[in-house]
Order: structure tokens, then C-alpha cells, then sequence
């Protein structure tokens, strides 16, 4: 019982750091980031914070992927939704747009990008989870439905990147050029059913 206990308190710790981890880094920046900062907002001492993470690269590295898991996830499961060929378009859409109209989504991206020569490995993880995780379950989705006959497609690749360029153009690059905050002054489901109208304009069958 008390390994187990040790190990829910373990657990618990290294979430909160996490936690505290994405707020700092979201807020200051990689370069400006505190360790003592993190432990302090996570309550934890700076010993513990270091005997979880070695390093404020190894923890920025795990900050980012852990936020890539969490947001990839609902993205990748709207593209498992049923419904008409619309429906599931606006549902993939919808989730794609929240992913880049959050904050901490966009801050990470920013992040990630200015760091890249200091971090080409977690660039290049950025880049291809990016690719594989959101690029993929775009692509599944177009195939799926080309498949089935409702899309007209040549290249469900070129396709999928053409319906997330609609939906990046409003949320990301508002976020990178106005601020993390800054919110597009529509809502996810607004502009995935607009990018959507066009995207069905061009490949509807």
C-alpha cells in the first residue's frame, strides 16, 4: 500500500510541475523561464522539480510533447466521428480550429519555432507529430471519404493540407502575429464551416 502511495504522490507531482512548467514557459518564454519559478507555482521544491526533470531543456521537451499528445488526441478522435460527408468535415474541422485557437497551443508553436536551433530535436518532434498526429487523421479522413465516393479528390494529402491552410490562416497566424491570447473573432465551429463550404466547393463529388 505504500509503494503505491509513494507512487500516486509521485505521479501527482510531476503533474502539477507539468502543469506549472506550461504556464511559465507559456507566459516568459523558454530563455526567460525559471526553474525556481516552476517549483514555487508547482509546490514543490526546486530538489524534487530537478529529480524529475535533470534540466529546464529535458522539461520544456516534455512539456511540449505531453501538450501535442493532449490536444492531437481530440483532433485525431473528431476524425472518427459519424454522420454526413458535412458533419464529419465540420467535426475534424471544428477540433483543428480549437487546437490553434488555444493559447497554450499557440505559445508552444511560437516557442518551438524561435527555439529551433537550440532544440532541433524538439523542432523536428514538433514538426512530425504534427505531421503524423493532426496531418494524418486529416489525411485518413479525406481518403476515407474519397473512398466512399463523397470527395473527389487526386492527392487526399494535398487535399487535407488545404483544408487545415484555411483553418490555420484564421487561428494560428492571428495568434502569432496579434498575440497567444488574441482570439479570431469567430468561433471554431464558424470557421471550420466556412473552410469546410470551400473545401467541398472545390472537391465535393
Amino acid at each position: 500500500m505504500t509503494a503505491v502511495l509513494g507512487t500516486t504522490r509521485t505521479e501527482r507531482k510531476r503533474s502539477h510541475i507539468l502543469v506549472a512548467a506550461k504556464d511559465v514557459f507559456a507566459r516568459e518564454g523558454f530563455s526567460k523561464a525559471g526553474m525556481e519559478q516552476v517549483a514555487r507555482n508547482a509546490g514543490v521544491s526546486t530538489a524534487t522539480l530537478y529529480a524529475h526533470f535533470p534540466s529546464k531543456a529535458e522539461l520544456f521537451r516534455v512539456v511540449v510533447e505531453e501538450t501535442i499528445d493532449d490536444h492531437a488526441a481530440a483532433v485525431r478522435q473528431s476524425a472518427l466521428a459519424g454522420g454526413s460527408l458535412r458533419a464529419r468535415l465540420e467535426a475534424f474541422a471544428t477540433a483543428y480550429a480549437t487546437f490553434y485557437s488555444n493559447p497554450t497551443s499557440r505559445a508552444l508553436f511560437r516557442m518551438v519555432t524561435a527555439e529551433h536551433r537550440r532544440f532541433p530535436d524538439i523542432a523536428r518532434h514538433f514538426r512530425d507529430r504534427g505531421r503524423n498526429e493532426l496531418g494524418g487523421a486529416a489525411i485518413a479522413l479525406v481518403r476515407e471519404l474519397a473512398d466512399q465516393g463523397a470527395l473527389r479528390v487526386d492527392k487526399a494529402s494535398r487535399a487535407a493540407g488545404q483544408l487545415q491552410g484555411m483553418i490555420e490562416h484564421a487561428t494560428l497566424l492571428l495568434g502569432l502575429i496579434e498575440g497567444d491570447e488574441v482570439q479570431p473573432s469567430r468561433s471554431p465551429a464558424e470557421i471550420a464551416a466556412d473552410a469546410v463550404e470551400t473545401f467541398l466547393a472545390r472537391y465535393g463529388a
